[in-house]
């Protein structure tokens, strides 16, 4: 399927990506392909068409951008009862992203299926992690071979983001008081996300996803005991007793990582 999607005018690269390339799929689990085009030269309509060949059927394929602004688009697929998502990625863009990431800049954007944010450093650490299927020009595997090593600017940034952490606790304080549950829950979920995203970069890990984000931070060197259990159950309690439980695992994550 890569030789097919390489083929495609505008498609530069594609990478196996996910759980498959990490060792922890099932066997049922998807098979991701990252699809790596230039947004000026990628036909659309030969895209298409490959997706309804290999399918065996019409699909649907979102374009850049029609899956939000950082998920650009793809497809989802059923190859031999086999789930399949090809998952589009502007070259250029991650090529931006990546020199952002060496320089300590990131950004937190909205975007749907990511309910703690999509965060910027995900397109560096997928070109890090996923193997590479094909490469029309070379442009990426290079691109691979100066991500592997975690940039120490992005890993202070992503430390010191840890105040916001504090910050949200606060808020989930003050909002206890009053009853406002939803409040409480969004404020200590978006306190926990960045504690992972603080314990992968302490740890110069790439984190590509808050799906299994916590899971993976438990298991780093630096991170406090019983972190998954403790998270789970701020998270169902939503009380004052849990807010501070949850204060108490920003201290902890920010003496560990300072």
């Amino acid at each position: 399927m890569a030789k097919q999607l390489i083929s495609i005018p505008g498609v530069d690269a594609v990478t196996l990506g996910g759980s498959r390339v990490r060792g922890t799929h099932r066997a049922d689990s998807d098979w991701d392909l990252g699809v790596y085009y230039r947004r000026s030269e990628l036909d659309l309509g030969a895209l298409s068409s490959l997706a309804a060949e290999v399918n065996g059927s019409p699909v649907e394929l979102a374009g850049p951008g029609e899956w939000g602004p950082w998920v650009d688009g793809g497809a989802w697929l059923s190859v031999d009862g086999v789930a399949v998502d090809w998952i589009l990625r502007d070259l250029d863009r991650v090529r931006r992203i990546r020199a952002d990431c060496r320089a300590g800049r990131y950004e937190v954007g909205v975007q749907p299926g990511h309910p703690l944010g999509f965060w910027s450093p995900a397109y560096a650490g997928e070109v890090a992690l996923g193997r590479v299927l094909a490469d029309r020009t070379g442009e990426l595997t290079s691109l691979q071979a100066q991500t592997l090593v975690y940039p120490e600017p992005l890993r202070t940034a992503l430390v010191e983001a840890a105040w916001e952490a504090d910050f949200s606790v606060a808020a989930a304080r003050k909002s206890v008081r009053s009853g406002d549950g939803l409040h409480v829950s969004l404020c200590l979920s978006r306190a926990f996300g960045i504690l992972a995203q603080t314990l992968h970069a302490h740890e110069r890990v790439w984190c590509i996803n808050e799906k299994g984000a916590l899971a993976a931070a438990a298991a780093l060197r630096s991170a406090p005991r019983n972190l998954t259990d403790r998270t789970h159950a701020a998270l169902t309690s939503l009380d004052a007793p849990a807010v501070e439980a949850a204060a108490e695992l920003v201290r902890e994550v920010r003496s560990a990582t300072a």
